[in-house]
């Protein structure tokens, strides 16, 4: 699709032909550290495939800048449909008209309408002036300026608004008339031009079931999506619901104060218990859940898990990796950038047009200038995080070797150019991890396929039907002399081809070719799709990032001159970056070849 016609959440609705959906909401944090950390979780959900992610604009408009960051990288960085919240809380139409053209400009097409809570220390919501005065005003302004481009959410409340709970003092629940008053008042959003509704969280699913039947009978014919609250701990679960005067099913209650002293038990039970009323929900017609994440993921995860909606992840994913949305299809990539999507998406966001179908042997791309931005702020993590993982003091290369090997044993959580392991290197990891120590130091893998379903839960992409394959492939770095031991293990292994580049910039390679597929697809009805090569002039704009890394997010973490920065300096003007393939994706063993490079190394 073009930019103009990628689908708004309802559109996206009416394509899932009645299959359930799941989309994740998340807040800005307060702190620079809480910002990388929610980029990494953004990042690892994003492979659970919702349909789309949400970020809040903060309580009283304090959040917005962030706000705009966030949305923008989740839709342009991260490839995630996004819906950005917009408030009428402490906000001009200036600043409102100013948000919206930001959106457009980074591809958000989902605007999800509210009036806001009231600033921090003041009771009762006041209008901004010259701002908007509820929802209704500021959808008919987003309609007005930007016609049907933008897709208009907006909140439900099932058992009323807060607002009408403060009419008397104590009062639990809407009066009658209230409740209509506020039915009307959804309504008047939906006319005014609204195409969905998310709800406020709840956990009466007969209240909520009314709630939508009366929605119908006053007219109501939109898509709404129930809002799903996880419970994280007992001290929260009634801190949050007390704030949003929420009903609490006797059950409930009684079910968490049973367990209230144990946090564990409380997790469990609180899986459990959102688990069944989500299956209620979704037996009952519920087109989606809308998770409230609060910025964690077990729990998450946990509830789709055994609701059984994870399981066809695989299918939804189009190709190995997210493909950017918009009008600039893409098909393919170099595998270089595996682990620093976010830096690739960066980079080649300037370009007009991406290679399809192959990434042709002429082409040279034009990667944007790499910048402090790609090497110290882009998937490398707080500067604590890194110095608990990596920032160990270092005497020798051993230690350095060593530190690789820790991380595939998840004895450390990440490295300069990791900050996970993905699945698919689970069978491998231990094998990568004596790699390591012996001084091939891998920074990238995948292993051979041949022939697996497309709807494989670790190695699927592309949708059901269809098989792909993948040769086995390393990337690595390594000193001079472990190079040679590859270049002498070559002639014993016909299948096997090699590139190398130093630091500054001297390059071979044994490779016939500039561009090789190590990721393929074959589709009923369709061409076969090679979405993952391997090729030589990306190879060489990677090697920059790759090795820059040692000094940006591993050095920094050493005091100048210590025997730690040395080690670190001498590995980075000395190694080799290297990328191995593996032709032979039938009979082929990677690490026979590289078991016999080693040999030749020692010898």
């Amino acid at each position: 699709r073009s930019l103009n016609t990628m689908p708004t959440i309802k559109e996206r609705i009416a394509e899932m032909n009645g299959k359930p959906f799941y989309s994740f909401e998340y807040f800005p944090p307060k702190t620079p550290a809480g910002v990388s950390n929610i980029y990494e979780r953004v990042e690892r959900m994003a492979k659970l495939e919702p349909m789309f992610v949400d970020i809040t604009w903060g309580a009283g408009g304090t959040t917005s800048d962030l706000t705009m960051e966030l949305a923008s990288n989740f839709q342009q960085q991260f490839n995630l449909e996004t819906q950005m919240h917009l408030t009428c809380t402490n906000i001009s139409k200036e600043s409102v008209t100013d948000a919206l053209i930001k959106a457009r400009a980074a591809g958000i097409r989902n605007i999800l309408c509210l009036r806001g809570d009231p600033p921090a220390g003041q009771d009762k919501w006041q209008a901004t002036e010259g701002g908007f005065n509820n929802a209704v005003d500021l959808v008919r302004y987003v309609k007005e300026q930007h016609g049907d481009y933008f897709g208009l959410s907006v909140a439900g409340y099932p058992e009323g608004h807060i607002d009408w709970f403060k009419g008397e003092e104590g009062a639990d629940e809407c009066a009658r008339d209230d409740y209509m008053r506020d039915l009307q008042y959804l309504k008047d959003k939906v006319d005014a031009g609204a195409d969905s509704i998310i709800t406020q969280l709840f956990y009466d699913v007969d209240q909520y079931l009314q709630w939508v039947k009366d929605c119908r009978e006053i007219g109501i014919t939109v898509p709404i999506i129930p809002g799903i609250m996880p419970i994280g701990s007992y001290a929260g679960f009634f801190r949050m619901t007390g704030f949003c005067k929420t009903k609490i099913p006797q059950a409930l209650r009684d079910g968490l104060d049973a367990v209230k002293d144990n946090e564990e038990a409380v997790k469990e039970f609180g899986v459990q218990i959102v688990t069944d009323m989500c299956r209620r929900l979704l037996d009952a017609g519920a087109p989606g859940l809308h998770i409230y994440t609060l910025n964690q993921e077990n729990a998450t995860i946990d509830i789709l898990t055994n609701l059984g909606m994870l399981a066809g992840a695989a299918e939804r994913k189009a190709l190995p990796w997210r493909a950017r949305i918009g009008n600039q299809q893409e098909d393919v990539r170099p595998i270089f950038w595996a682990n620093r999507p976010r830096s690739y998406n960066q980079r080649t966001m300037k370009w007009g047009d991406y290679p399809s179908g192959r990434w042709g042997d002429s082409r040279s791309p034009a990667y944007g200038e790499l910048t402090d931005y790609h090497l110290t702020q882009i998937h490398t993590g707080d500067e604590a995080d890194r110095r608990s993982a990596y920032g160990a003091e270092l005497s020798t290369t051993q230690d350095v070797n060593a530190m690789f090997a820790k991380f595939l044993r998840s004895e450390i959580k990440r490295l300069p150019w990791c900050v996970e392991l993905i699945t698919e290197t689970n069978p491998i990891k231990f094998t990568l991890a004596r790699i390591c120590e012996a001084g091939m130091l891998t920074i990238n893998s995948q292993p051979a396929v041949n022939g697996a379903p497309s709807v494989d839960a670790v190695h699927g992409w592309g949708g059901p039907g269809g098989v792909v394959y993948q040769k086995a492939y390393l990337e690595l770095f390594c000193s001079k002399t472990m190079l040679d031991g590859i270049k002498a293990a070559l002639p014993h292994y016909k299948s096997v081809q090699y590139s190398a580049v130093n630091a500054k910039g001297e390059f071979e390679t044994s490779s016939k070719t500039k561009v090789t597929a190590v990721t393929w697809g074959v589709f009923p009805d369709r061409e076969i799709l090679q979405p993952t090569v391997v090729d030589e002039a990306s190879f060489l704009v990677w090697k920059d990032e790759a090795f820059g890394l040692w000094n940006s997010q591993w050095k920094s973490l050493h005091a100048d001159g210590s025997q730690s920065a040395k080690v670190l300096q001498d590995v980075h003007d000395s190694y080799y970056l290297v990328n191995i393939v593996d032709n032979d994706f039938i009979n082929g063993n990677i690490f026979t070849f590289v078991d016999c490079a080693l040999a030749k190394s020692s010898k």
